[in-house]
């Protein structure tokens, strides 16, 4: 047993332990608590609230583009804050755009992004795409954790082993236990990963193209416990 949980202890070695959830962040806002505080959070940040037909969102500047920001809650918690470009973009500019996204998210250390290039190759007719094959063009990572509660991931662990394995094969784990424990492991950081999951997507809109980006706290997400 011992040997096991040396395996993933030394898994979660280099991240800090935290009895608390990480939560994805925007701007270095966690996307948590209620609209008006988040919305205060923002306006701090430079952004201007507006309200036209009824339609409340934030108004500024993100990453270099002129964007709308909307916050979206589930229970009066917010879930995901949206960010929408302003300005439509032909074709030719909005692939531009996407792949500069796709690159600079995949340099960018505090993301991590499934084994797929989302690039979009020169040859790709977009409008050709969604119009006649309903082809969606997006990109999802998702921003690595910063909080980890080490032990509750060791005790997920151990709880799943049990249910295969007995204490006393546990106690001197062969190999296959050692592989299954590193399999769980990597199912639960997995999971915690995908709770913090940023993605960004392009619409069309009377001709011309336009990119909405999505931080997500899925933690928030609704789960279909209002049914």
């Amino acid at each position: 047993m011992k040997k096991l949980i040396s395996l993933i202890v030394l898994a979660l070695c280099s991240l800090t332990t935290f009895a608390q959830k990480d939560v994805t962040t925007f701007l270095g806002i966690p996307v948590n608590g209620t609209k008006s505080e988040m919305q205060r959070k923002l306006i701090g940040k430079g952004y201007v609230y507006k309200n036209v037909g009824g339609d409340e969102f934030l108004s500024g500047e993100f990453n270099g583009t002129k964007v709308n920001l909307y916050i979206v809650t589930n229970n009066n918690k917010v879930y995901r804050i949206m960010v929408a470009d302003a300005q439509n973009q032909d074709e030719a500019n909005i692939k531009i755009r996407f792949n500069r996204l796709v690159s600079q998210f995949q340099n960018n250390k505090r993301y991590t992004a499934l084994d797929k290039d989302f690039t979009l190759s020169d040859k790709e007719d977009i409008s050709y795409g969604m119009s006649v094959n309903n082809k969606t063009y997006e990109a999802s990572f998702y921003q690595n954790p910063e909080n980890i509660d080490t032990i509750a991931v060791q005790n997920r662990v151990r709880q799943e082993l049990l249910a295969k394995y007995s204490e006393e094969q546990l106690k001197n784990p062969t190999d296959e236990i050692n592989e299954d424990a590193q399999s769980n492991l990597n199912n639960v950081l997995m999971e915690i990963l995908s709770k913090k999951f940023v993605w960004f997507r392009i619409y069309e809109h009377l001709g011309e193209y336009y990119i909405c980006m999505y931080y997500d706290n899925e933690y928030n997400h609704a789960n279909g416990e209002d049914l």
